[in-house]
């Protein structure tokens, strides 16, 4: 007789945009999971803009880009590369190992990328982004979002550029079957990545979801987003600081631990 799979019989709802989360619903149901597709975030690529061309125009001049995400290496990359080779002189991080392994992915062999914490407060405290007086650093991501890493970086004497290249958009998705699945029991997890993704999934969901989030976990990446108030809705909060502790945290879930 065959062993249960480690996530057998378990309901999880993957918030990610489709294409990611598709792929990480495959994965985890290979796993035994029951995986509920829900993006609650899309990513559409921005029109060019004066902003834009001049960050890209700056490559060759930069010492370090970022990338804060997955979308972000992708989106970022192709508009650079059809300007222009990849400069030389410019280093590559990636905020977390999804991204990371996205650089990587695309050629970059020396990604700066945190270990620990995966996130932005992990890569502004690898050891290559301490010392920043007067290096140009262009920082590829959506429109919007956290000051954090530019703050940061200009407090330490960097020259920090915006190349904003895709805009993140809530989907207009009825949520009725999801909320069905919930009210046979179907789900016990939430997945999201970003306090945006679990702003949207709230708002998705209507007031008619409180109730369901009440007995329902939530997987966030990293603890900033576990503390976001909309987190205290849930029955408790894991952290799994990327796809592939993602199912552990689960299995954690389906023992009661």
């Amino acid at each position: 007789m065959n062993a249960p799979l480690p996530l057998q019989g378990l309901g999880v709802v993957i918030t990610r945009p489709r294409t990611a989360a598709e792929a990480l619903a495959a994965s985890l149901e290979r796993d035994g999971a029951r995986a509920f597709v829900f993006p609650a975030l899309s990513i559409e690529p921005v029109e060019s803009s004066p902003a834009l061309e001049a960050a890209l125009a700056g490559l060759g001049r930069c010492d370090l880009a970022i990338f804060v995400s997955a979308n972000a290496v992708e989106l970022g990359l192709a508009a650079a590369r059809r300007r222009a080779p990849w400069p030389e002189r410019a280093r590559v991080a990636g905020v977390g190992e999804a991204t990371a392994q996205a650089l990587r992915n695309s050629g970059f062999r020396n990604v700066i990328s945190p270990t620990e914490r995966h996130d932005s407060e992990g890569l502004l405290a690898c050891p290559e982004l301490q010392a920043m007086q007067g290096r140009a650093v262009t920082i590829f991501r959506g429109a919007g979002g956290r000051e954090l890493l530019r703050e940061s970086l200009e407090g330490r004497g960097a020259r920090v550029t915006y190349a904003e290249c895709y805009k993140r958009v809530r989907p207009q998705t009825d949520p009725r079957p999801l909320l069905d699945a919930w009210s046979r029991g179907e789900i016990q997890a939430v997945s999201v990545l970003s306090a945006e993704t679990l702003e949207n999934f709230v708002a998705m969901l209507g007031e008619e979801a409180a109730s369901r989030l009440a007995g329902t976990a939530l997987v966030v990446p990293h603890a900033a987003v576990g503390a976001h108030p909309l987190a205290r809705r849930f029955a408790r909060v894991l952290v799994a600081p990327g796809p592939q502790s993602l199912p552990g945290a689960l299995v954690s879930l389906r023992m009661g631990s």
